[in-house]
């Protein structure tokens, strides 16, 4: 057992191990945060120090202005790039005619779409659409232009930097020689012309830029060092830069609070590039202190830049959803059931509307856009094959096609001068229906051979309006003889055989009547045949009379169908009599052994009489028709 003191002593001993460790642990925590924070201070500062670098391999360029194209016409794009290129070099406005570019695209796109499309309401084929216009020639050599002028300059700019690389070596070659072996009176004078001409040379390679800086740096630093016969030069020296690396310092800080962190980005890597190439090194005590301020105020808008660039980031994001949903649309879509031109153009138009809703989404720098814009061509292209296999087979189906309508047209030639009006008629009405059932042709044929077509067929069918007109004028004289013909008979009283059979030949005599009006030739036959009924004439030369004045009647109208029917009609009256005439002979077989008076066998011998009376007549009938050459 402990005691209270003892006890005391061993809480006591606890306490302050617990005390030591929780110091230490502070202590360890302390350091890996400052550990922390000095690495990525040290990346901020790295990346930095990559983008001056980067930014060291072209030429130092004015900010370009952004402009919203999308409110300009064509014509305006076009004389906009133009003007660029004329007051600018061409390496100066690349985000400028990126712009106009894209901005152009859209709106040649749908100029094209709406000319594709008018093209297409007038009965055009899609494989045959073409459409050139002035303002895209010469938007295209513009940009010919643009790109060459572009080309040039970087090629120059790169055997530059080449050049500029050299020179720098140089100087730094120099500046070691004269740490080595200058002459003490002249060495800080010599220096300053080193200096001078490390400052004059141009900018390097990225990948060369650090190395040269660093090279040339720390031998700058190594002449301070050793410059202790003039220390009053290099005394003023350090605090001259140290001055102005100071106010560099005081204008990074007050770069943390822009609120255009582009902006703020660049203009600290211009204060990156001045820390380096243009203020020397200051005095060795202060050296590690400025640097860490200067590195300090560049982590903070490196990390507010990060900030930015994660939100941006974010939206990018949004976009290439909207389009990836997009795609996916167009890459689903389903044309297996597209079997006709109008199908596929409803189609067109549905992709080109997706189309649009892509480039709406919205628009992404090109290091994002690029994969997105892969997917995007591959899910076209695949509509695009389907859409060009159907047009490729329509075309082949078009000249096929077009064989067809070339012989209708021989068809429609030969008989556009035709006077057998019926036949010509029906023939060109038949090819007119045909020539509608043929498909497509070659847009550069169908004008030209409508033109052929309709020409032959309008030409038949105008003269047949002119023929129709002149017969229904001789055709009404016709019509209105009759009508005063059948009155006059009507009134005509106490009529024989002859004056009955002298009116129908004078009905002949007046001449055929129109199809329209072929009841008038109905009511004078029931005129003639109420005349013979009242006359005292044997039944069947009244059955007769009727006949031949029926047919004759028929045969002044040309009317061979009919003729054709009332001959068949005659012969079935013939086979019906004969079958009568047996059957009643038949009958009277029952009546063998019956007298030749029994009532029964005189109605059966009465019928047989009357119906060989009938046959009698019903074949001179059959003759009549017979002698007629119609």
């Amino acid at each position: 057992m402990l005691d209270i003191k003892d006890e005391n002593v061993e809480k006591s001993l606890k306490n302050s191990i617990k005390n030591e460790a929780a110091t230490k642990g502070d202590n360890l925590k302390a350091e890996v945060s400052a550990k922390q924070l000095e690495d990525e201070t040290e990346a901020a500062v790295n990346e930095m120090e990559n983008s001056v670098a980067e930014e060291a391999e072209t030429e130092k360029q004015e900010e370009e202005k952004t402009v919203d194209y999308t409110s300009f016409s064509l014509e305006e794009l076009v004389a906009t790039l133009k003007s660029a290129l004329e007051t600018n070099p061409a390496h100066k406005i690349k985000n400028q005619v990126e712009s106009i570019k894209s901005t152009f695209n859209v709106k040649f796109g749908s100029l094209l779409a709406e000319k594709k499309t008018a093209f297409l309401e007038v009965g055009g084929d899609s494989i045959d659409f073409k459409f050139s216009s002035p303002i895209k020639t010469e938007y295209n050599t513009l940009l010919s232009t643009y790109k060459k002028q572009r080309d040039t300059h970087y090629k120059a700019l790169e055997n530059q930097l080449k050049e500029n690389l050299e020179k720098r070596l140089k100087v730094i070659e120099d500046l070691k020689i004269l740490i080595v072996e200058a002459n003490a009176d002249t060495m800080y004078k010599e220096f300053k012309q080193i200096q001078e001409n490390w400052r004059a040379i141009g900018p390097v390679s990225k990948t060369r830029y650090n190395d040269t800086w660093k090279t040339y740096h720390h031998h700058v630093e190594r002449f301070y060092d050793l410059l202790n016969i003039r220390n009053d030069f290099r005394d003023l020296d350090f605090k001259n830069n140290l001055e102005e690396k100071l106010k560099i310092i005081a204008k990074a800080e007050a770069l943390i609070e822009s609120k255009d962190i582009n902006v703020a980005f660049k203009e600290l890597q211009e204060l990156h590039r001045t820390w380096k190439e243009d203020i020397g090194p200051v005095a060795s005590e202060v050296r590690e202190d400025i640097w860490k301020k200067f590195s300090a105020a560049t982590k903070k808008i490196h990390d507010k830049r990060h900030e930015f660039y994660r939100e941006m980031k974010s939206k990018y994001q949004e976009i290439i959803n909207k389009k990836l949903v997009i795609i996916e649309s167009i890459a689903a879509y389903e044309t297996s059931g597209n079997k006709t031109h109008k199908d596929w153009q409803n189609s067109i138009k549905d992709i080109e509307s997706l189309r649009q809703d892509y480039f709406n989404a919205g628009k992404l720098p090109y290091a994002k856009s690029e994969e997105v814009w892969q997917k995007f061509k591959e899910a076209t292209k695949k509509f695009n094959n389907a859409k060009n296999t159907f047009y490729k087979e329509e075309k082949s189906n078009q000249q096929k096609n077009l064989q067809q309508k070339l012989a209708l047209i021989e068809v429609a030639e030969s008989l556009k001068d035709s006077e057998d009006w019926e036949v010509a008629t029906n023939t060109l009405k038949k090819i007119q229906n045909d020539w509608k059932k043929i498909g497509h042709v070659p847009r550069k044929f169908s004008d030209d051979i409508w033109k052929k077509f309709k020409g032959a067929c309008n030409h038949y069918f105008d003269r047949l309006n002119k023929q129709k007109t002149t017969v229904n004028a001789e055709q009404q004289a016709v019509v209105d003889a009759k009508k005063a013909f059948l009155e006059t008979l009507k009134e005509t009283k106490n009529h024989t055989k002859e004056s009955v059979l002298e009116a129908i030949e004078s009905w002949k005599k007046i001449g055929g009547l129109p199809h329209n009006v072929r009841h008038l030739e109905g009511k004078f036959n029931k005129q003639i045949d109420r005349l013979l009924e009242s006359l005292s004439l044997d039944k069947q030369e009244v059955s007769m009379l009727k006949f031949t004045n029926v047919v004759d009647g028929l045969m002044a109208n040309n009317d061979a169908r009919k003729l054709d029917s009332e001959q068949l009609f005659v012969r079935k009256k013939i086979d019906e009599v004969v079958k009568e005439i047996q059957q009643l002979e038949n009958n009277l077989g029952f009546f063998s052994n019956a007298k030749d008076n029994n009532p029964l066998v005189l109605n059966v011998k009465k019928q047989v009489a009357d119906f060989k009376v009938d046959l009698s007549t019903w074949k001179e009938k059959l003759k009549y028709l017979k002698s007629l050459d119609y």
